[in-house]
């Protein structure tokens, strides 16, 4: 079973060859996001799979909020530029967990907390805690956030 980076890599090569600009870039510009995340610290590590998820997620996110701001400074070729890198990138990540799916598990938690007895905004650190551990990878920690203070406020 090949790896993320390996996949990464070998899109990167497909890319190359089919003089694919946008995903060579884009490509290239993840595998160095990677690799400064294993560099970085004391000693050089090898990320494991869900550890380049989290860079990719990051380096999406990244994408869309520089497309928003494009957006809103009337730079739009710059916004379909960055749109169009965090589509590339999305191809990686698994798939996001709809609203009302993330709504419900938000549910779930607060009426769990609320049962042990946390209420409040002293649950939200709980509440959040186990709807990421709930969702894992599928669901923005914003959208998360937003969410449980939406319920418990």
């Amino acid at each position: 079973m090949t790896s993320l980076k390996d996949t990464l890599k070998a899109d990167l090569t497909v890319a190359m060859k089919a003089g694919n600009d946008l995903a060579k870039s884009t490509l290239r510009m993840a595998l160095s996001a990677i690799m400064n995340a294993e560099v970085a610290g004391n000693e050089a590590v090898t990320l494991d799979d869900d550890q380049v998820m989290k860079v990719l997620q990051a380096e999406t996110k990244k994408r869309l909020e520089s497309a928003e701001i494009y957006t809103e400074a009337g730079r739009t070729e710059a916004a379909a530029q960055e749109k169009a890198e965090a589509e590339i990138l999305s191809v990686y990540l698994p798939a996001a967990m709809s609203s009302d799916e993330l709504a419900a598990v938000v549910a779930e938690e607060v009426a769990k907390a609320a049962a042990a007895g946390n209420e409040g905004g002293k649950a939200m650190g709980l509440v959040v805690k186990a709807v990421r551990e709930r969702v894992g990878s599928s669901a923005d920690g914003s959208q998360i956030a937003a969410l449980v203070k939406a319920a418990l406020g």
